[in-house]
């Protein structure tokens, strides 16, 4: 299957069945939802989700969903323990209403950064939410930019995951931004992976922030290895949480002659003082996607939001057709 273009997809040129594909979403992400299901031709499923006088969700389905491939858009970004918990009823109920496949569209993956455990008697969160997203009655999952590639392990059911570089590196190649007068940096020695796959595809150099933690919630950059000063530098991350680590990689570059500086992340999750931090830092654009929705009063000037609503198309048509989701990669390519 070539790679999908947005008129391809409208106007249900595929001829997809109605019967036998559905998509629904949850609350975490509307906007991006109901921009997947124009591509698609298919409106949204017809859902209610209220909540108890205490609290608890509940779900109730509108529609007939028997022996149908669902997809459940829903990131399980902040609140991340409501978003989690709406994904888990949602699951089980469509496994109750007898779906034939229930296939989770997960673009942000909460609780991915604790895949480890670090110090002694720490719980490793990421395998349990994965289990409980497969217990709950997922039959495939479908990720963008996992905080770590080895969380695809983590579940027993297929994982489809794509990186968000090449979103990215389009929108930098169309501005020019690319070359040998280009370095890619990696803002912390855990991200070079990451770092290298974009500079291969900019053609241009790499860099690296080594840094140090002296306390909590306090960075401190020790050492920058490669060629920075008069260079444009591209900072790449999968997120910007607190903009702490972000922040400090950038003023360094700043530091040591860098001549403009992007900002380049897949997930916004932007907590706390982080839109401050990058307003004030030497950032001249910071590039991220609609995995997370943006409030309002957090979109500033310097910020470009990337959509993933066609990728996140492709895959469920993809998926449905049993065709390659890898191959999207490759073509992205």
């Amino acid at each position: 299957m070539s790679p999908l273009k947005t008129d391809q997809l409208k106007c249900g040129e595929l001829e997809l069945d109605p019967s036998c594909i559905k998509v629904f979403s949850g609350n975490a992400n509307p906007n991006l939802s109901r921009d997947v299901a124009q591509i698609i031709g298919h409106p949204l499923g017809e859902l209610i989700i209220t909540r108890f006088a205490d609290g608890e969700l509940r779900c109730s389905i509108d529609e007939s969903i028997r022996g149908a491939d669902v997809f459940i858009i829903q990131p399980t970004c902040k609140p991340v323990n409501d978003t989690l918990m709406e994904l888990l009823i949602l699951c089980d109920a469509f496994k109750r209403a007898s779906a034939r496949r229930i296939v989770p569209i997960i673009p942000y993956f909460g609780y991915a950064r604790q895949d480890k455990k670090v110090r002694p008697r720490e719980p490793i969160t990421a395998k349990l939410v994965a289990n409980m997203i497969s217990h709950a009655g997922a039959d495939r999952i479908f990720a963008i930019d996992l905080h770590a590639g080895q969380l695809q392990g983590f579940f027993d059911i297929p994982v489809d995951h794509l990186p968000g570089q090449p979103l990215i590196a389009e929108y930098l190649m169309n501005k020019g931004v690319q070359g040998k007068g280009v370095t890619v940096v990696s803002p912390d020695v855990g991200g070079v992976e990451r770092a290298t796959i974009l500079a291969e595809r900019l053609g241009s150099e790499l860099a690296i922030v080594a840094k140090r933690r002296p306390e909590p919630g306090k960075v401190k950059v020790v050492e920058v290895i490669g060629d920075i000063e008069g260079q444009t530098c591209v900072l790449i991350d999968d997120m910007i949480d607190s903009g702490g680590t972000f922040v400090a990689a950038a003023n360094e570059l700043a530091w040591r002659g860098a001549k403009e500086i992007y900002g380049c992340a897949t997930h916004p999750v932007l907590s706390g003082d982080a839109i401050r931090r990058i307003e004030d830092s030497p950032i001249r654009e910071l590039i991220v996607t609609d995995t997370i929705p943006i409030a309002p009063e957090h979109k500033i000037p310097k910020m470009t939001q990337l959509s993933v609503a066609l990728v996140c198309a492709e895959a469920i048509v993809r998926i449905h057709q049993n065709d390659s989701v890898s191959g999207m990669f490759d073509a992205m390519w």
